[in-house]
């Protein structure tokens, strides 16, 4: 009875964080939509084959303009994709948020991160200079497919008596390829150098997409405190914070300042 009280307690501190940090998101997506400069736009082109030119293609056809989107609200999305995730396990989802973590599960988790995690990228990848919309949409689902990788690695263990890392694996390989195109991007600029605050976001954001397949790996290894289920998922949550908090700030102190 004393294990059933202590349980429940950990999943009501579990909660209170969960609200805390879904509010630490929305206050930081709401002052972004505020103070943003919405002249900065994202242009996002493509480019087909001019057909009167014969085929094989000897070359790509000019580039045109497909739609473009303030850069504001894309930063501010991500943040916004976290706050509705914090609040909905944090009330109506709760029940349903605790009985996953009994199992060692948060689907919860991963299906947010597939696409809050997945629209950083593109803000990362657009600042690159990667502006084709059609890369940028099979970027976009490669990440998503790391994420759900995630989802399966702990849906997948729920019936081996052995961890089996496939799904991590193949989630790691998903993952690496669009960053592996972003600095294609990034090291292949002409002219010049990109500023800063990009080299920043390079850095920092990649360091901490690293940290979360560690995060992973040391609570399948159950070391130290990863042993508890619920301390590697306050590391994801907080882990979840800061990426898309520096993400953020950057992005505006580099580019959104009126």
């Amino acid at each position: 009875m004393d294990d059933d009280n202590a349980d429940v307690i950990k999943f009501k501190k579990l909660r209170r964080f969960n609200l805390i940090m879904g509010f630490l998101h929305f206050v930081q997506a709401a002052i972004m939509l505020a103070i943003a400069n919405y002249d900065v736009q994202m242009r996002f082109t493509t480019s087909y084959i001019d057909a009167a030119n014969g085929f094989p293609p000897t070359g790509p056809g000019d580039a045109m303009l497909l739609f473009s989107v303030p850069l504001g609200p894309m930063v501010a999305i991500f943040l916004l994709m976290s706050a509705i995730a914090h609040f909905s396990v944090s009330t109506f989802g709760y029940k349903w948020y605790v009985e996953n973590l009994k199992q060692n599960m948060n689907k919860a988790r991963w299906f947010e991160y597939a696409v809050s995690s997945s629209f950083m990228l593109v803000v990362i990848a657009w600042l690159c200079g990667m502006f084709d919309f059609i890369s940028i949409m099979l970027l976009f689902s490669l990440n998503a497919c790391m994420n759900l990788f995630g989802y399966m690695m702990e849906a997948h263990n729920q019936n081996t008596k052995k961890t089996d890392w496939t799904s991590f694996i193949f989630g790691c390989f998903a993952g690496l390829i669009p960053w592996i195109a972003l600095f294609m991007y990034f090291t292949g600029v002409r002219g010049g150098s990109p500023p800063g605050f990009v080299y920043g976001i390079m850095i920092s954001i990649a360091f901490f997409f690293n940290i979360f397949a560690i995060n992973m790996i040391l609570q399948y290894k159950k070391v130290g405190k990863w042993k508890d289920y619920l301390y590697g998922e306050r590391v994801y949550i907080i882990l979840s914070l800061v990426a898309k908090t520096a993400l953020a700030w950057q992005v505006f102190s580099g580019t959104m300042v009126a």
